[in-house]
């Protein structure tokens, strides 16, 4: 059974094709800058990568293309597009609707209804599902919502203080995203410390960035909340900001609400505290070391959000067996890395500068004579998460 995966932004389409009889990586490939004039193109099998330029309108056009990627006669890897078995999509905010779905005219609607709560995410999945639907009847299309693996969260910690009524009759409540980059996260952890039931918390750290408590494999606590603009600061949204903020906002600027929500989930974070500067931690990490205040605030402040989010996690676990860094900026830096863990040696965490320096690509890094928390880089593999859903879902 062949799993097309994919992965989509507001301008971008990533997608990974896997061979379920062992969960083998047959090909991978994305295309950048969709509506723009030119889109580039890549898409890699058995290690060799072809890249072109091509005009991409939309996401729908996007799975199109990839789809003839795969099954171009001369560099492909399927004979036609009838060898693929499924379509997972890692989609982002169903509100009511959660789980693992085959897609259909309910599922769609239940995501346009959160499309103002998930505006950067929502509306291109839909895109890309509707003209798939049309152009690939016969292949089998699948929602992973990243709101699945938090619903085993206990109510105290999803629930807001708003008044009962609004809480029963509209879905508010604490969702928590990234579900399958932490339930990878969670699995393999466990599966390095050789304890199905060990106490995780997963720092998934990136262009958006949160913090999952794991125990046994189900997550317990999470840092989003109803949006993925919550949270911890992320590259160009704002995180977490108190709601009486606005008004203030709203009478300084002159902007409508709708206007001023869009400016806080593309010129906040990171990008915000830098002032313009970059919501790239690369950019920021390079700039601060020449002196650039702005930039360095920008860092100091998504550590100490990192580590006020750290600690209600370890709450919520009752402490850690280990702590994994993982996305491009857990993986990557190993700058944010140390400054998160500095000075928590209390607590049982102790890096090691030397192993968190440099190594494998997935490796321990903390200091085992200190510390009684083990710290690993575990590099997330989110697709194949959601091609393990999709074919569970489309054999139920």
């Amino acid at each position: 059974m062949k799993v097309l995966v994919a992965n989509l932004g507001s301008t971008s389409f990533k997608y990974r094709l896997f061979d379920m009889a062992d969960e083998r990586q047959l090909a991978r490939g994305g295309v950048e800058r969709i509506g723009g004039a030119v889109s580039p193109c890549f898409v890699e099998i058995n290690g060799v990568r072809t890249e072109s330029e091509e005009t991409v309108p939309n996401h729908g056009t996007a799975v199109d293309a990839c789809i003839g990627q795969l099954t171009d006669a001369k560099s492909g890897c399927l004979k036609d597009a009838s060898e693929i078995s499924a379509i997972g999509f890692k989609a982002v905010h169903g509100g009511r609707i959660s789980g693992v779905q085959v897609i259909n005219d309910k599922v769609l609607d239940a995501m346009e209804e959160m499309n103002s709560v998930a505006p950067a995410h929502n509306p291109p999945y839909m895109a890309a599902m509707r003209q798939l639907a049309k152009t690939s009847s016969k292949i089998p299309l699948v929602a992973a919502f990243e709101t699945d693996f938090h619903q085993s969260i206990p109510e105290a910690w999803k629930r807001y203080a708003i008044p009962d009524e609004l809480a029963e009759s509209l879905p508010i409540r604490k969702w928590g995203f990234h579900g399958a980059s932490h339930r990878y996260i969670g699995w393999r952890t466990a599966e390095l410390l050789g304890n199905q039931d060990a106490r995780v918390i997963s720092l998934h750290l990136g262009g958006s960035s949160s913090l999952a408590a794991i125990r046994g494999g189900k997550s317990v606590a999470t840092t989003m909340g109803m949006s993925p603009q919550t949270g911890l600061p992320h590259n160009n949204r704002v995180g977490d900001i108190d709601p009486y903020a606005l008004p203030l906002m709203l009478r300084k600027t002159g902007l409508s609400l709708e206007e001023l929500l869009k400016v806080l989930a593309t010129q906040g974070g990171l990008l915000g505290l830098s002032g313009g500067l970059s919501g790239d931690v690369r950019d920021l990490e390079s700039a601060a070391a020449g002196g650039n205040t702005k930039a360095q605030l920008a860092i100091d402040v998504f550590v100490a959000e990192i580590r006020r989010q750290l600690g209600s996690m370890l709450v919520a676990l009752g402490g850690a067996d280990a702590l994994a860094f993982t996305g491009g900026i857990g993986e990557n830096s190993t700058t944010i890395r140390h400054a998160v863990c500095q000075g928590l040696g209390d607590l049982g965490i102790c890096l090691c500068s030397t192993k968190n320096a440099s190594g494998d690509k997935e490796r321990r890094i903390d200091d085992q004579a200190k510390g009684k928390v083990q710290l690993w880089i575990v590099p997330t593999n989110e697709e194949l998460i959601v091609a393990r859903q999709t074919v569970a879902a489309i054999r139920k």
